[in-house]
């Protein structure tokens, strides 16, 4: 990879460019320029996967050579938009094939937003083509696929970036500098996690044929085959456990995966975890929508909460975490984070850095997180530092797979009604045949589920 520089004007009329610079170093939240043009595809152009990219164009000058997606609509539509954003104004090849997009072209880095039981396989096959992934959170549907992942990734000597990025969100850089590491709370020896959004879609839709323009087949892939109800973009893939790993998969590995960086923890000593489906009954859907986690360290747990129907314990903090410390707590969301002392002091808040004015390109884009924008902006930059250093970036898959593992051993907890010990030296939880046959989902017919040992 030719040797990046960094263009300094720009990087100084960035809004968080003292955080970036303190979290990365010198590439710092720079507009990062490659003396060859980083040569990039996509796999999946739905509501994420643009959204990646866009935020990768706008920190670095990419070409966007492909992408890739099995709704040939949703493809088209992507692919004028790609060429309207990128500078070359080229328009990517298309294709329906993932395999047949990397055999193809020669690609420095591959963005993948896929459904959930698609990242392990296009994770794995990109980095043997020979690119850096940036792949969305959670990494894998059991935790097999995540070992193979982790794997390859070492095996392959590829940066592989996840998209958890709360780490790369400058107020939460913020916190954990100034409060966390400043040892403003103290001793921390309890952390509440939680999720209370009604996020759970559910219904009854028929049974339909499947449109000309959607190759079904594909995008099922190694998933289980549901008989085709609808388009399943956005949200109503993920009502089901076919393809996911519900709410927990979802949005717990956010703010588990936040907790851990900033407490610098690893894999959970024993993990348990109670929930089902107490109050949304009437659909399709097969994702909990109540659950409770006990992730256990020396000293600490981490509880986790999600309940898809009620009201949040705090209306300001519907999805956040919470860490207890014996001189004080804080509070932290996408949205904001506030300190609140034990006794006397001074409260601290601070709220999300917007960057409308530097990027007004964020304000005509479709269903854009214009909260999340700006952390995503600094988590490419950290993939593309990652890339030129030959470093592990601030969301390495590593760190990735043990976040996602942690919720997929929830789950299974929760499916067995047991506590679990996941041992990573054996990849095995200790002592119980029966959850260890879950550690690895049965592959639809056709398809070889990875395994970590033979890439």
């Amino acid at each position: 990879m030719d040797s990046f520089y960094i263009n300094r004007r720009r990087f100084l009329q960035g809004t968080a460019a003292s955080l970036a610079l303190t979290a990365f170093g010198a590439q710092g939240m720079d507009i990062i320029h490659p003396a060859k043009t980083l040569r990039v595809g996509l796999i999946g152009t739905g509501w994420y996967g643009k959204s990646d990219l866009f935020r990768l164009i706008q920190v670095a000058p990419v070409e966007v050579v492909a992408l890739c997606d099995v709704d040939k609509n949703q493809l088209s539509a992507a692919a004028t938009l790609v060429s309207k954003r990128q500078k070359s104004g080229k328009v990517p090849r298309q294709y329906g094939d993932y395999q047949k997009m990397l055999a193809e072209n020669e690609m420095d880095i591959v963005l993948i937003g896929t459904p959930d039981h698609w990242h392990a396989l296009q994770t794995i096959d990109a980095v043997k083509a020979g690119a850096h992934v940036y792949v969305q959170k959670p990494i894998s549907v059991d935790v097999m696929e995540g070992e193979a992942m982790v794997a390859a990734a070492r095996k392959y000597k590829r940066v592989v970036q996840v998209g958890t990025q709360r780490k790369s969100t400058p107020h939460l850089i913020e916190a954990k500098k100034n409060i966390v590491d400043a040892g403003l709370l103290g001793k921390i020896s309890h952390v509440e996690m939680c999720c209370y959004y009604h996020m759970r879609n559910n219904g009854n839709p028929p049974v339909q044929a499947v449109p000309d323009f959607l190759d079904y087949e594909m995008w099922t892939g190694p998933a289980p085959l549901r008989p085709y109800d609808g388009l399943p973009h956005i949200r109503w893939w993920r009502t089901f456990m076919e393809y996911g790993n519900g709410i927990m998969g979802d949005m717990c590995i956010h703010m588990f995966d936040t907790v851990r960086w900033m407490l610098q923890l690893g894999w959970p000593k024993r993990i348990s975890s109670t929930g089902g489906i107490y109050v949304q009954k009437e659909g399709k859907s097969n994702i909990a929508d109540t659950q409770s986690a006990i992730f256990e360290y020396d000293g600490l747990n981490c509880v986790w909460q999600h309940r898809s129907w009620g009201t949040p314990n705090n209306p300001d903090y519907p999805w956040s975490f919470t860490l207890y410390g014996d001189k004080g707590t804080l509070w932290g969301s996408t949205m904001a984070y506030d300190f609140i002392p034990q006794g006397k002091g001074e409260r601290i808040h601070k709220d999300v850095v917007f960057e409308k004015e530097k990027y007004p390109e964020d304000l005509t884009e479709e269903r854009i997180e214009l909260n999340a924008a700006p952390a995503t902006r600094l988590h490419m930059l950290d993939f593309l530092a990652a890339i030129e250093n030959n470093s592990r970036p601030v969301a390495d898959i590593e760190e990735g797979h043990i976040s996602t593992a942690s919720c997929i051993l929830a789950n299974i907890s929760m499916q067995i009604g047991r506590p679990l010990v996941y041992d990573p030296k054996t990849r095995s939880i200790v002592g119980d045949r029966e959850a260890n046959g879950l550690l690895q989902r049965p592959y639809r017919q056709g398809w070889t589920h990875p395994n970590p040992d033979k890439l």
